[in-house]
């Protein structure tokens, strides 16, 4: 590999980290794409870097979000049960796909997530306020934070929690097999079905990325997926993007972002589909 390659997935990786850490996804989410449909990276070695990448960089950007208290702790180790499990069923299945299937997938997720982005860009704000006839474990879920962007008080309830542990459990088995992290599919459930503000939606995905991602990249490194290589540049890249997004985040509107966001998981999912059927548009 030469350092013309080694400098793009090193790019790559910093886009990746920052973007994906701004919205909550982690740095997967676009990282794989980009891997495979602009640089040539075979997408089980695209999709092993991206997991190990995530999984070491992780506490970046999550040690920040603790330290502002824009975390639910709580409620990040109740839903990390689920998706855990489901990391780890995904990982053993990706293993038997080929890279049509993997990419079909890939980009199905994509326009999944980009919709689910829209959706999120309307219901932003919308956090359920605090319910004092609430009791037992589901009143210890209730929490509040102080917006780095509107400087106001923002309480919060969560609801629906059987519902979300079963988005949970389907978000680490997307993880798996894709080595998105699972942010793809806990920040939108968290904020659309949860009553759970954007802003602790986004810290407490970082917050549970990095354990999915662990489970995750241990299967791929057995099958032989993890490229030194590939892995190395992309786990630099990513740890660099996410540590500029918490001093970016409390000066972004989230709602831009995430439309910018949005627009990108589109564009990429039609690129995604295309190579699944062998075309390629570079």
């Amino acid at each position: 590999m030469d350092w013309l390659m080694t400098a793009a997935i090193l790019v790559t990786g910093i886009g990746g980290g920052l973007l994906g850490a701004l919205v909550g996804l982690g740095g997967g989410i676009l990282v794989v794409p980009i891997l495979t449909l602009l640089l040539g990276v075979p997408i089980h070695h695209a999709i092993g870097a991206s997991l190990v990448a995530v999984a070491a960089t992780s506490s970046t950007a999550a040690s920040t979000y603790l330290d502002r208290h824009l975390t639910n702790v709580r409620l990040g180790m109740t839903m990390e049960t689920a998706t855990t499990i489901g990391g780890i069923l995904g990982g053993l299945t990706a293993a038997l796909l080929n890279r049509e299937i993997l990419s079909g997938i890939f980009a199905l997720a994509l326009v999944g997530m980009g919709i689910s982005m829209f959706y999120k860009v309307k219901d932003e704000g919308t956090a359920i306020a605090l319910n004092p006839q609430a009791s037992g474990f589901m009143a210890k879920l209730a929490a509040a934070y102080q917006d780095p962007y509107t400087h106001q008080r923002v309480d919060y309830q969560v609801r629906r929690l059987p519902l979300g542990l079963g988005l949970s459990f389907i978000a680490g088995n997307l993880s798996g097999l894709l080595g998105i992290g699972g942010g793809a599919i806990k920040v939108p459930a968290m904020v659309l079905l949860m009553g759970v503000p954007m802003r602790v939606a986004s810290a407490t995905s970082n917050f549970m990325i990095g354990v999915t991602a662990v489970a995750s990249a241990y299967i791929y490194y057995t099958r032989g997926f993890v490229d030194p290589l590939v892995a190395g540049p992309v786990a630099v890249g990513i740890f660099l993007g996410a540590s500029l997004t918490p001093r970016l985040a409390g000066k972004i509107d989230s709602k831009a972002i995430t439309k910018i966001m949005a627009v990108i998981l589109l564009v990429m999912a039609v690129e995604m589909a295309l190579s699944a059927f062998g075309i390629r548009i570079h």
